[in-house]
């Protein structure tokens, strides 16, 4: 494994984890409103680097695919960036990482790809850490973990849209349609219901857009020099940067069963991972249960 990757993943992880204690910090701006600062900061940066490579920015003739990416990511957007600013940082970022879950379940429905039997069991696994976390935990409303679970839900539809086009799209043409569809339908709301930032606002708006912009590279610089199955699992990192920036910046507490809660829904998604990728045999999985207390 390039070192030079594991780098590159760690700190696009920490800058998205250093723009969900922004967006929670302002709690005063409405979500819709950070997404629209974001939106227009990722279109000027996006647009501006396709037009100096001569990029065609609408795409190849997959605009159906590209515009529901960009519709059902804008829809993630809103709805995690609400949960952000409601919920524990920790809750909020545990919820939106089920999003690999319902990806593969789109993903065998759409594009048909097959699921194995035993994935159910590591999906049951992490949606009891869910119920867990939900059980436990008073801060947590019905309402609230709903909009957690429908913004994964969205953002796996965006990632299985991603997957229908991007062999045939650069890269850059499929960022550039998430702000591309969100503007036009977010705009107009966010006018008439404007809260004027102050201050210190604007420019916590304005990182909240180059950070993003700045982890998506990194990001994007992971997986084109190492293999996407050897840098994706460091991305769980940004679960344990959100429940000690949640512990230190928003003196946020979480009992023990909350932390199980949250361990289980990590232990379902990369326990997936790893079978997918081939890094848990159907062998080795029965010995492991076999051999697990009450099994």
């Amino acid at each position: 494994m390039k070192i030079i990757a594991v780098y590159y993943i760690l700190l696009a992880t920490l800058l998205f984890a250093i723009m969900n204690v922004l967006i929670k910090y302002l709690t005063h701006i409405p979500s819709y409103e950070i997404v629209f600062f974001r939106s227009v900061i990722s279109f000027v940066i996006t647009l501006g680097i396709l037009m100096r490579l001569k990029i065609f920015p609408f795409g190849r003739g997959n605009r159906f695919w590209l515009i529901v990416r960009g519709l059902a990511g804008s829809a993630a957007l809103l709805l995690f960036f609400y949960t952000l600013q409601h919920l524990p940082l920790a809750t909020a970022v545990t919820i939106q990482y089920l999003s690999p879950i319902f990806t593969i379940l789109f993903a065998s429905i759409l594009i048909k790809e097959p699921v194995h039997w035993k994935q159910w069991i590591f999906f049951l696994l992490a949606f009891a850490g869910v119920f867990v976390i939900k059980g436990f935990d008073p801060r947590v409303s019905l309402p609230l973990l709903g909009f957690g679970v429908l913004s994964a839900i969205c953002a796996a539809f965006a990632y299985t849209a991603v997957r229908s086009v991007r062999d045939n799209e650069h890269a850059l043409v499929i960022i550039f349609y998430l702000p591309l569809s969100t503007l036009p339908l977010i705009t107009p709301y966010t006018i008439m219901h404007w809260t004027a930032p102050h201050g210190l606002d604007w420019l916590l708006l304005f990182a909240v857009g180059i950070l993003t912009q700045s982890a998506q590279y990194l990001m994007t610089r992971a997986y084109q020099i190492e293999k996407v199955g050897n840098v994706s699992p460091f991305t769980y990192t940004g679960i344990i940067f959100a429940i000690i920036f949640g512990s230190l910046i928003f003196k946020e507490t979480y009992s023990l069963q909350v932390i199980l809660g949250i361990a289980l829904v990590l232990t379902g998604v990369l326990l997936n991972f790893a079978f997918v990728n081939g890094y848990i045999s159907t062998k080795k999985l029965k010995i492991f249960v076999r051999n697990f207390p009450g099994f």
